[in-house]
C-alpha cells in the first residue's frame, strides 16, 4: 500500500502547532496574548538560528554568508517592531483582568531573548541569579555565555586580518572593504533590536502606565533603562571619530 505523501499541515506539524493556544473562559484576551508571545518566541528561535549562523561563518571567514544570515535578523526584528502594535489592541481593563492569570510569569522570564543577547556578545552571568528558569534554561545560558560570540569572531577576524584601522575603512564614501560590510551587517542588528526594545516599552506603557510589571519587575521603569543598550558600541562610536 502506498504511503500517502505528507501534506502542508504534515509539514508544519500544524495539529500540534495549533494546539498550544491556551484559552480563558473569562479573559476573552488570553488566547491572543498568549499566541502573540508563542510567535515572538519563534521569531526570537530565527534570530538565534540565523546569528549562529553567521557567528559560525565569521569564524569560517565567510563573511559573505554571514552578511547573508545577518540581514534576515535585521528582517525579522523590522517585523517583531510591526507586531508590536497587536499587542496595543488589548485594553487597559482586559490586561488589568488578565495580568492576574499570569502569577508570576514575566518576558523578563524569556531565556531565547537572553540567548540573542549572550550570543551577539552582550553577556550578563548576572542574569543566572536574578531570574526564575528550569535547569534545561540554564543549561542553555550557561553554554551562551562560554561560547564565542558574533562579536568575539568579528574581533578574531579583524585580528586573523591585521588589526586593519576600522576609522580609516569606514572614511570610504563607498566602503567595500569585507570587514566594514560585516560591521555594518552587525550594527543594522543592533539598530533593529534597539529598535524593538523602544516600541516594547511604549506599548507597555500603553496598557499598563507606571504600574509594577508582571512577576515582580519595575515595568516601564526598567524597559526604559534598557533602550540605550548596545550589542556593539565601539562600532557605533567609530562614526564619532570619522
Amino acid at each position: 500500500m502506498a504511503v500517502p505523501e505528507p501534506r502542508y499541515g504534515d509539514f508544519l506539524r500544524l495539529d500540534q502547532l495549533l494546539s498550544l493556544q491556551r484559552q480563558s473562559a473569562e479573559v476573552h484576551d488570553a488566547h491572543f496574548f498568549f499566541t502573540v508571545h508563542q510567535v515572538y518566541e519563534l521569531l526570537f528561535k530565527i534570530i538565534l538560528y540565523e546569528l549562529d549562523a553567521a557567528t559560525s561563518a565569521v569564524a569560517a571567514d565567510d563573511i559573505s554568508r554571514a552578511v547573508y544570515c545577518l540581514r534576515r535578523v535585521r528582517a525579522v526584528e523590522d517585523a517583531m517592531v510591526a507586531h508590536v502594535a497587536t499587542l496595543e489592541t488589548i485594553s487597559p481593563g482586559s490586561f488589568a483582568v488578565l495580568r492576574g492569570t499570569l502569577a508570576a510569569s514575566s518576558g523578563l522570564q524569556s531565556v531565547q531573548f537572553r540567548e540573542i543577547e549572550f550570543r551577539s556578545g552582550l553577556k550578563n552571568p548576572d542574569y543566572l541569579s536574578t531570574v526564575r528558569m528550569s535547569g534545561a534554561e540554564r543549561t542553555r545560558l550557561e553554554l551562551r555565555l562560554a561560547e564565542p560570540s558574533l562579536l568575539d569572531e568579528f574581533q578574531l577576524l579583524r585580528h586573523r586580518q591585521g588589526d586593519p584601522d576600522l576609522v580609516k575603512l569606514y572614511r570610504a564614501e563607498i566602503p567595500d572593504d569585507g570587514l566594514i560590510r560585516l560591521a555594518e551587517a552587525m550594527v543594522d542588528h543592533d539598530e533593529g533590536f534597539g529598535l524593538w526594545r523602544s516600541r516594547h516599552v511604549h506599548m507597555v506603557e500603553r496598557i499598563i502606565g507606571r504600574r509594577p510589571g508582571t512577576g515582580g519587575s519595575a515595568g516601564v521603569a526598567y524597559l526604559q533603562s534598557t533602550t540605550d543598550t548596545r550589542f556593539y558600541p565601539e562600532l557605533w562610536e567609530l562614526r564619532t571619530l570619522l
